[in-house]
C-alpha cells in the first residue's frame, strides 16, 4: 500500500517550516515530491520526519549538501525505521564530536587570543610577534593547530 501523501501547506503547518523553504528543500533533492493533477506538490507523510531531521541538522551547523548525503542513506521505497534513523545518527556523531571539541576549545580561548594571527591586540604581540603564525598557514593557527593536535 502506497504511503499517504500530504500537501505542502499541511507539511509546512506540521513542521513549522515555511512553504518556500519546503520548495527549496524539494528542489535541492532533500525531499521527495510528486505533483497532483492540478500541479500542486505532494509529499509522502514520512517527509515530516525528514524535515525535522533537516531542521535539527542545520541548527547543528551541517551544510545542506552533507544533509542531503546523509538522507540518501535512508530507504527510498519505505518509511525509515528507528534502526534506519539510528544508523544515520551514528554516522553523524563523529562530526558532532569534532564540532563539540572545536567549540569547547573556542569557548575556552575567548578570554585570550583565539589565534587569529592579527597584531591589533597588545596580547598578540606576545603570542605572535611579527605575525610569525602566518608561516604556519592561513586562519586562526593557534586554535586550529591545537585542535588538530588534540584529535590525534
Amino acid at each position: 500500500m502506497p504511503e499517504p501523501l500530504i500537501g505542502i501547506g499541511q507539511l509546512a503547518k506540521r513542521s513549522g517550516i515555511a512553504v518556500s523553504a519546503l520548495r527549496y528543500y524539494a528542489d535541492a533533492g532533500l525531499l521527495d515530491t510528486v505533483r497532483s493533477e492540478g500541479g500542486n506538490r505532494l509529499f509522502p507523510r514520512s517527509a515530516l520526519r525528514r524535515v525535522s531531521f533537516i531542521r535539527i541538522a542545520q541548527r547543528l551547523g551541517h551544510p545542506l549538501n552533507d544533509i542531503r548525503d546523509a538522507l540518501a542513506r535512508l530507504p527510498d521505497n519505505r518509511t525509515p525505521t528507528q534502526s534506519d534513523w539510528s544508523k544515520l545518527a551514528q554516522h553523524m556523531r563523529g562530526d558532532l564530536d569534532q564540532r563539540i571539541a572545536e567549540l569547547t576549545r573556542l569557548r575556552d580561548s575567548l578570554d585570550s587570543c583565539i589565534g587569529c594571527g592579527c597584531l591589533s591586540l597588545k596580547k598578540c604581540r606576545l603570542y605572535n610577534p611579527e605575525d610569525a603564525a602566518a608561516s604556519d598557514g592561513p586562519g586562526p593557527r593557534f586554535l586550529l593547530d591545537k585542535l588538530d593536535d588534540s584529535s590525534l
